[in-house]
């Protein structure tokens, strides 16, 4: 299935690419990753200048309004290249998250800077008494004079390292499971009584952990809506993600179509093996699989099936990316699982996709859910 780009979507693919071209080899990625946030401060800079950063947010708060096809065609193109910023927790999720919340007076304070990318925000949703995409919060927000004071603890906040601020999910009422008497809440980085602990996730990205104790917010800090918000937010989120894996999906098969053309064995090339060109085979219809379910996705952007159709994309993508990696790592054989190709670092993104934020599993069941 085919679908037209609009000019500016046309410019922002190529711009992605031209940014991967010029910015991003295997030792330059290493490079990022190691920087005290897990990606490069001067990229982050330069993807603000280039617009996309700013290419999620609706055009009437000064963003772009790139639509899904547009996402997705950027974030394929993200996910080919490896890059390591965190454009779809920070940009897609958190800062949309943030435009469609927050108050008027909030958004003067932040969204332009959120949008330039002078500013970072991160989700702090995720609490350790959840389960595979649970609902579990424990973390308390109680009524204090004209505002609340926040006790809890936020293990997996996802690219939190470095960020300015954190959307904080709290409860006002009913018990950690109940999905009602959930708020958002605005914190800033630098609030007394915040504490945050970087860690490293398992491909190298930095995620925070952050303690509240009596952390003291204004009426104002409230954002609006609870968890139905973030669903909101997660769909175009959860349509980049998507899209990443299936760009990684492609250069990880294309790397070990290389290599098992030039890589001779028992007096042959590797590729020259029927079982294994039947193994690649099955790995290439899972690419064309996934694309196409993100094209279902694309066809029902702007209905009601939009959330179900992506649902559905990345239960199936988040299951056969690990599939393809595992296999891409069997025929690199030792080299594979090392961080001197991208085959090895590709795959361990894609661990951290397939599982944030729940499990393929987890994700077939909603989706199941949704279609009955």
């Amino acid at each position: 299935m085919n679908f037209d780009l609009s000019e500016d979507e046309e410019m922002l693919k190529a711009l992605t690419e031209r940014f991967v071209t010029d910015h991003y080899d295997h030792d330059s990625r290493r490079a990022f990753l190691s920087e005290p946030n897990g990606f490069s401060g001067t990229n982050w800079a330069l993807l603000g200048e280039l617009g996309l950063i700013a290419a999620p947010f609706p055009e009437d708060m000064g963003g772009l309004g790139l639509d899904a096809t547009g996402i997705a065609t950027v974030f394929e193109a993200l996910g080919r290249g490896l890059v390591v910023e965190p454009l779809a927790e920070a940009v897609v999720l958190a800062g949309r998250l943030f435009a469609m919340t927050a108050s008027d007076a909030l958004r003067d304070e932040w969204l332009d800077a959120l949008i330039s990318g002078e500013r970072r925000l991160a989700l702090a949703h995720a609490e350790a008494g959840a389960r595979d995409g649970s609902i579990w919060v424990e973390t308390a927000a109680e009524a204090r004079g004209d505002g609340f004071a926040l006790n809890g603890a936020k293990p997996f906040s996802i690219a939190g390292g470095g960020a300015d601020g954190y959307i904080v999910t709290a409860r006002l009422s009913g018990a950690p499971g109940d999905a009602d008497g959930i708020a958002l809440f605005l914190v800033g980085a630098d609030a007394p009584g915040l504490a945050a602990r970087d860690w490293t996730a398992a491909d190298g990205s930095r995620a925070t952990a952050l303690t509240l104790e009596n952390v003291a917010l204004g009426a104002e800090a409230r954002l609006s809506g609870g968890l139905d918000a973030i669903a909101r937010a997660d769909e175009l989120a959860g349509l980049a993600r998507s899209a990443e894996a299936l760009g990684i999906m492609q250069r990880l098969f294309d790397d070990t179509l290389d290599y098992l053309r030039t890589r001779d064995q028992f007096g042959a090339p590797l590729g020259s093996f029927q079982a294994i060109q039947h193994r690649m085979a099955e790995q290439y219809i899972a690419i064309e699989q996934s694309r196409a379910l993100i094209d279902y996705a694309l066809v029902s952007w702007g209905s009601a099936d939009f959330a179900r159709t992506v649902q559905g994309a990345r239960a199936f993508i988040a299951d056969a990316s690990l599939k393809l990696g595992h296999e891409m790592i069997q025929f690199h054989g030792g080299m594979g699982v090392t961080d001197e190709l991208a085959i090895g670092s590709g795959h361990k993104r894609l661990l951290v996709l397939s599982r944030w934020p729940e499990s393929p599993l987890a994700s077939l069941d909603r989706y199941a859910a949704a279609l009955n």
